[in-house]
């Protein structure tokens, strides 16, 4: 497949929007990114243009994004670089670079995270019980239990 993978670093630059979809759950942020570079000339380190990027992330990723990202944290993204051009009626064109996230976690080199381990999803409610397996008796057969016919209102089931 020829897909365009990106990792970027950057910070969150809007809360994360969690929706339920029929396909699962959803969440979506607005990550910026800015180049940074080393002036020679003024001796410091000069920031440069900042890209913003939305990501999104889906199903379990989308629930644990939203329970752990927050506006100004510095984040890593991992996913497909998406960039979609659209011209709207009496409008200019624009373009949106979208990510559509396989990984989202926070940037370790600017701070320190704690690690919790998400529960499980609970299973979908749409499964079905479990069918009645057994086979109906027939009265015209007689029950036997080592050997001999079964009393009225006993078991009927065989010991072997």
């Amino acid at each position: 497949m020829n897909e365009t993978i990106v990792c970027v670093v950057g910070n969150v630059a809007t809360p994360p929007v969690y929706r339920e979809l029929p396909t699962g759950p959803s969440a979506r942020f607005r990550l910026a990114a800015t180049a940074r570079y080393w002036d020679r000339e003024k001796n410091v380190w000069t920031d440069g243009h900042t890209n913003f990027f939305t990501v999104w992330a889906n199903r379990q990723l989308a629930v644990n994004v939203t329970a752990s990202v927050e506006v100004g944290q510095p984040v890593v993204v991992q996913g497909r670089l998406k960039v979609r051009t659209e011209v709207r009626e009496g409008q200019q064109q624009w373009a949106s670079a979208d990510i559509d996230a396989v990984a989202v976690g926070h940037d370790l080199t600017r701070g320190t995270a704690v690690f919790h381990r998400a529960a499980k999803p609970e299973p979908p409610s749409t499964a079905r019980p479990e069918p009645n397996w057994e086979t109906p008796r027939s009265a015209a057969a007689p029950d036997v239990r080592d050997g001999e016919p079964a009393q009225p209102g006993t078991d009927t089931a065989l010991v072997t």
